[in-house]
């Protein structure tokens, strides 16, 4: 039996990708005393509430994963919101379980928070060592305060609060609007649509040379759970996959599990981000944890998702 399984846990931002999928592995795992508050109950931008909500039910853990999240085009569409949710949401969660006593608290941040050129793979030293990427600089200074928050809660209040970066997630849950998507699914939208359609050619944004990693979602749920159960160190932590792809690579293994025969177009009037995001996850994986599923199995899962669900 785990340290904290007959622990009170809040699950804040259980209706998303993450925070969903987090729920039931919880459950299956045997932590069975888990609260939460739908956003129509609860807004975590409301300090009094939040905190009344906290005071009221009094857990014992707090798992933060509720944010605001998009893809490149809604980060660059609506930084202010992008900026002001996040470093809330952050602000309220974590003081209303200082001030009732939360034994635990692990906060979901992003590898967005380094810089746009730091040295590959990115270390948790490498945080604040340069500018941040132009196009989610605004995501990245919320989720950098969170982080920090974190940090300094236990250095003036002792507070066991921990910040884990994880690298873009993906899996069945996750938005496939590609307004606001991520890459992922907003590629299985676009290549299922442009199949559908007999279109012979997609346009993309960017070069498709950008390297990404990414992370299926039951492997940032374990990662989650295994923090709880195994890290209480001072500094924040990454949990990622190990390995990165370009976008066109992507595009390519995209491609031929939904079995589309045309070409993309790359559009280079768009940006591409950040060059590359490669974390560095020996700190995590010397502990114990490692992913388990390959990016062409999470694909194939989340496709499928999405033709059951999303079309």
């Amino acid at each position: 039996m785990n340290k904290y399984n007959s622990s009170k846990i809040y699950l804040a931002g259980h209706q998303g990708m993450v925070g969903s999928r987090l729920y039931s592995i919880l459950q299956d795992e045997g932590y069975n005393n888990i609260i939460y508050a739908d956003i129509n109950e609860l807004d975590l931008r409301n300090q009094e509430d939040t905190m009344e909500f906290i005071t009221q039910n009094r857990p014992n853990v707090v798992l933060l994963i509720a944010g605001k999240v998009g893809g490149i085009k809604a980060n660059i569409d609506y930084p202010a919101e992008y900026l002001y949710d996040n470093l809330i949401i952050a602000a309220n969660v974590i003081e209303a379980s200082r001030k009732n006593n939360v034994e635990k608290l692990i906060y979901l941040g992003s590898s967005c928070v380094y810089p746009r050129l730091a040295k590959q793979p990115m270390k948790e030293e490498y945080l604040l060592t340069g500018p941040f990427e132009p196009t989610n600089e605004a995501y990245a200074i919320g989720k950098v305060a969170g982080l920090k928050l974190c940090q300094y809660y236990r250095v003036q209040y002792g507070c066991n609060f921990i910040a884990l970066m994880p690298p873009n997630l993906y899996g069945p849950g996750d938005h496939f609007n590609t307004e606001r998507s991520h890459v992922i699914s907003a590629l299985i939208s676009k290549i299922h649509t442009a199949k559908v359609n007999n279109d012979k050619e997609i346009v993309v944004w960017g070069s498709g040379q950008a390297r990404r990693e990414f992370l299926y979602v039951d492997d940032i749920c374990y990662g989650i759970i295994y923090i709880l159960e195994h890290y209480d160190g001072p500094e924040h932590i990454n949990v990622g996959f190990g390995k990165d792809y370009s976008i066109k690579e992507l595009f390519q293994i995209i491609k031929e599990i939904i079995g589309y025969n045309g070409t993309a177009i790359w559009d280079t009037k768009y940006p591409d981000g950040m060059p590359q995001k490669l974390m560095d996850s020996s700190k995590i994986l010397s502990l114990g944890w490692k992913p388990k599923t390959s990016l062409e199995e999470g694909l194939r899962i989340t496709y499928n998702y999405f033709i059951e669900n999303c079309i």
